[in-house]
């Protein structure tokens, strides 16, 4: 430490620091997150629900009022449901998620989704709903959010927020007319992902983030300062963010940022774990840091209320800058592990999950070429004009040229280039996979657009999306698409092996 520098303290609160968001959400800064519920009920175990709901009310006391539960963290809504009865704490929060296998997105399907969440928590209106999507490709989010909305105004929940969306598809939902105030995403000293257009797009837009991961699962802690990397890991927690630490270098690389981390946590008198809190809290788009709780078990409430006593400083963020450049960061945008690998996830390897799901379109075999598959999408275009959305014959598929147009004809984003080529590359995908393809297989693009001088935004999307493909690629100004449309894009791509079923 510079000798005329002196360490930022204040003595800690007695209850952590509030925030109200521009939605106009009032919530603690620390949030409590209960997805440790479901580690915890591994193997047919189930929580005493009276006494878990005791332990909840004893946050409460606390100030850390909200909880944060979804629809798949084992009886954590049910907990909840029982301390929001029993207790009645004035002001407390209850924030959950439903996270719906994709597939038609009817009214009676989200309105059932919701009514579940608020039947488990005993309560006529939710504070916050966050809307979890597996597979951009099947664009039924577009469907469900529609009528979230719908249910919104009818008061079943008071606000709307996204978990694990990335920068892409929230603008596209907020350019939709859909009032996200909140996006929860991963965030850490070890993810810094959502530093970059996640927070810069939130904090023009009037979203907050909700962070995450802050602790890294506990790895962001005093005890693995300097320690050997573990052989076995037991619970889905540390398993989750182990595997970030292997993403951005390794063992080696944590602990670059713990010794830094631990340097600036014995200048200020606090743990390291309160330096990473801070850290997060100091990012300029984050409302407040998710904080899972082992309920019943062990609490660190107080440790946490001493991330509200100090400030990181210059040679604070100097010192963790250098630990940053000697990590990398972990690939893709926000969320992005919850839907291609690597899938950095509590579930370890998705990827037969996420086979498992619907896929919006089938191909089927050509009537006069066994060797031919051939994809429709529904348009009634595509009988009047003879057309295939996508063919494949052997190890070539041409997709037609594609416009942004959602179900039976809306025109996703109207009048925004940028938002319909993210719809637009995700239908290319979806049309890829029915054929056994998928984006990596893509030789060629072409991208028409109606106004040149709108160029930036779309170029941008096809850059993230084809970061690592690097196809071939043509860009054209013209003026008469058919249609209100502001932009259509056709692909080729060439994949090893036969035609499926050829």
């Amino acid at each position: 430490m510079n000798a005329n520098t002196a360490p930022s303290h204040r003595p800690a609160p007695s209850v952590p620091e509030r925030i109200t968001l521009p939605c106009g959400l009032e919530i603690p800064r620390i949030v409590t997150g209960l997805w440790q519920v479901a580690d915890m009920e591994r193997d047919g175990r189930t929580l005493d629900t009276d006494r878990a709901a005791q332990e909840l009310a004893a946050y409460a006391r606390a100030g850390f009022d909200a909880f944060d539960m979804a629809d798949h963290y084992g009886s954590a809504e049910l907990i909840t449901g029982r301390f929001l009865a029993q207790h009645r704490t004035p002001g407390a929060r209850a924030f959950t998620k439903w996270c719906p296998q994709p597939g038609a997105m009817t009214a009676e399907v989200v309105r059932a989704g919701v009514g579940e969440r608020l039947q488990r928590l005993g309560v006529e209106r939710i504070d916050l709903l966050q809307f979890h999507w597996w597979d951009y490709r099947h664009p039924a989010y577009l469907d469900a959010c529609e009528q979230l909305v719908a249910l919104q105004r009818e008061g079943r929940f008071e606000h709307l927020g996204l978990t694990n969306f990335d920068t892409d598809h929230l603008r596209l939902l907020r350019r939709e007319g859909v009032p996200v105030v909140t996006n929860q995403v991963s965030f850490s000293l070890l993810d810094r992902r959502a530093a970059g257009r996640m927070s810069a797009y939130c904090l023009a837009e009037g979203v907050r983030l909700f962070a995450y991961g802050t602790l890294a699962g506990g790895f962001l802690a005093d005890r693995w300062v300097g320690q050997a990397e573990p052989a076995h890991i037991a619970d889905w927690s540390k398993n989750k963010y182990k595997r970030f630490i292997d993403a951005i270098g390794g063992w080696d690389a944590l602990q670059t940022v713990l010794q830094a981390a631990a340097e600036i946590a014995r200048k200020h008198a606090v743990s390291v774990s309160a330096v990473a809190l801070r850290w997060v809290l100091e990012q300029p788009a984050v409302a407040a840091v998710i904080v899972g709780a082992r309920i019943g078990e062990r609490e660190h409430r107080g440790d946490n209320l001493a991330a509200f006593g100090f400030a990181l400083d210059a040679e604070d963020h100097a010192l963790l800058q250098q630990a940053f450049e000697q990590t990398r960061d972990p690939p893709g945008d926000c969320g992005d592990e919850y839907r291609k690998p690597p899938f950095l996830t509590a579930s370890g390897d998705l990827s037969h999950h996420l086979a498992g799901l619907e896929q919006i379109f089938e191909a089927r075999a050509a009537h006069d070429r066994s060797d031919r598959l051939r994809v429709d999408s529904g348009s009634r275009w595509e009988t009047i004009g003879g057309y295939s959305r996508a063919v494949r014959q052997g190890r070539r598929v041409l997709v037609s040229g594609t416009t942004a147009t959602h179900g039976s004809g809306r025109v996703v984003c109207p009048g925004d280039a940028e938002g319909q080529a993210v719809y637009i590359l995700d239908k290319i995908a979806a049309s890829l996979q029915a054929v056994g393809a998928g984006l990596n297989d893509v030789v060629r693009t072409r991208v028409y657009l109606r106004d040149v001088a709108a160029w930036e935004g779309p170029t941008r999307v096809h850059g993230r999306v084809f970061a690592d493909v690097r196809p071939a690629n043509t860009l054209l100004a013209v003026a008469g698409l058919v249609g209100d449309y502001e932009i259509e894009i056709e692909a080729e791509a060439e994949v090893g092996g036969a035609t499926p079923g050829g």
